[in-house]
């Protein structure tokens, strides 16, 4: 078990679960041509409005006119900045189309983003922040190298996708300003004693071998006018994360209302006296994989997924290091399940016979096979019916294939595996480190509401 993690078991208190926009890395672009159409046809019943079916438009609608969607402490907000970071966030996300009711959560979403981030924009400049645009310029040609582009074929890019530049440009500011402003403004208050960290350390070694959950959670915001509403919205996303169409952190970047939206919903791994006692009779009987809620817990409703399971300071045969040997056979367009079926069972025939990962490039060539090497990958970051498998293998040993029609067939080859050493207690510094941390986040979320609370904001 790694020591920064078993830190985090400890130091995670229900502070954690302090609700609050957190600040996100992640881009958000978006398509900023709207278009308006007259139908010529009969408009429905209109409520008593009395609206001519016929109706003609008296002036001009500019779709390139920018009009203001907020105003924040009197810096405008408009339609098109709004446009553009939602297409950044859904480019980066690779997502392709939204239901209108998924558009409308993601809009009000990524408008609270940007409100946040004016405000966070405005109370460095009251701290003497600058951001100079050479610094801008730097981190901006970081982020396109991540994407292994240059800042020039990533401007490109963002426009074809329809955000801009100057739409990134001013989230790198915001990130960068924010940062500051916490370094200038809050670390230097936060201070954690020679006592505060012994006792940590001594809760940590009497917790020894109990069990903690590895979890990520959607928390959406209610009181009792909006309950309703947003149990029905809680129990709608649930549906299209089981549709697997888009994975649990697309959900939880777009639309939970907690700090961890910036870290997609992680709230890392916690046990269950550190959880709201809601939270942490779910994840006991949770299984891994699943996802459990609505979850009715103070001020709202949360949707928690449990990706992993393990025991405090106790070595994990999942945590073993593997060293493996991927073989893939792709399928040609077109191959149906029953040829695939065929293909795969040759396959199987050929991999089972594997004596060795000195014999593998000799099957692999006979297969038409692409092979490729890991050995940095541990049992736990593999799929559940793979882990299985993993733990009862010898060295040498191939796995049955897997894959699908589309993606191909597959089988790992076990090379080498480490054993996990039995769970350490971190050090003095590595516990004071991840407190300090922990308390700066929570009085930055403070920070943030009293800005919000304290804000004038003209929405439009």
């Amino acid at each position: 078990m790694r020591i920064t993690d078993t830190v985090k078991n400890d130091i995670r208190t229900k502070g954690r679960f302090l609700r609050g926009a957190g600040v996100t890395m992640l881009a958000a672009m978006a398509a900023g041509a709207l278009a308006q159409t007259v139908p010529d046809q009969a408009v429905p019943d209109t409520g008593g409005l009395n609206i001519p079916s016929n109706l003609q438009l008296f002036g001009k609608l500019d779709p390139n006119v920018r009009k203001p969607t907020a105003i924040v402490n009197d810096t405008v907000l408009t339609g098109t900045d709004l446009d553009q970071r939602m297409a950044l966030a859904m480019a980066l996300n690779n997502v392709t189309k939204l239901s209108p009711e998924d558009r409308d959560r993601l809009r009000m979403q990524i408008l609270r983003q940007l409100i946040d981030e004016t405000l966070q924009i405005q109370e460095a400049k009251t701290a003497d922040i600058v951001v100079t645009p050479a610094e801008i310029n730097q981190a901006y040609a970081r982020f396109s190298q991540q994407f292994g582009k240059n800042p020039a074929s990533m401007t490109t890019y963002l426009r074809s996708v329809g955000s801009s530049e100057k739409s990134m440009r001013r989230q790198i500011e915001g990130e960068l300003a924010w940062s500051r402003y916490l370094r200038k403004r809050v670390e230097p208050f936060v201070n954690v004693g020679d006592e505060e960290v012994k006792a940590i350390q001594a809760r940590l070694e009497a917790a020894k071998g109990t069990e903690e959950f590895n979890l990520k959670e959607i928390f959406l915001s209610a009181n009792e006018a909006t309950s309703q509403q947003v149990f029905a919205n809680a129990r709608q996303i649930i549906g299209e994360i089981q549709k697997g169409q888009q994975p649990f952190e697309y959900f939880a970047r777009s639309f939970s209302e907690a700090s961890t939206r910036a870290v997609n919903g992680d709230l890392g791994w916690v046990r269950a006296a550190q959880l709201p006692p809601e939270l942490a009779s779910a994840a006991q009987s949770m299984q891994v994989g699943q996802v459990a809620g609505p979850i009715q817990v103070p001020g709202g409703f949360s949707i928690l997924y449990l990706t992993d399971k393990r025991q405090v300071l106790t070595a994990d045969p999942r945590d073993s290091r593997l060293s493996l040997k991927q073989l893939t056979v792709k399928f040609p367009a077109g191959t149906t399940q029953a040829q695939a079926s065929a293909r795969a069972a040759d396959f199987a025939k050929a991999t089972q016979a594997i004596r060795g990962c000195g014999d593998v490039q000799r099957v692999a060539t006979t297969l038409n096979a692409e092979v490729v090497d890991n050995d940095q990958v541990t049992i736990r970051q593999l799929p559940a019916p793979l882990q299985e498998i993993l733990l009862k293998m010898q060295i040498g040993q191939a796995t049955p294939p897997f894959g699908s029609p589309e993606q191909g067939v597959r089988s790992l080859v076990l090379c080498d595996r480490e054993e996990p050493h039995s769970g350490n207690l971190p050090t003095t510094d590595q516990i004071q480190n991840q407190v300090e941390q922990q308390r700066v986040n929570l009085r930055a979320n403070q920070k943030m509401r009293d800005l919000r609370r304290d804000a004038v904001i003209e929405y439009r």
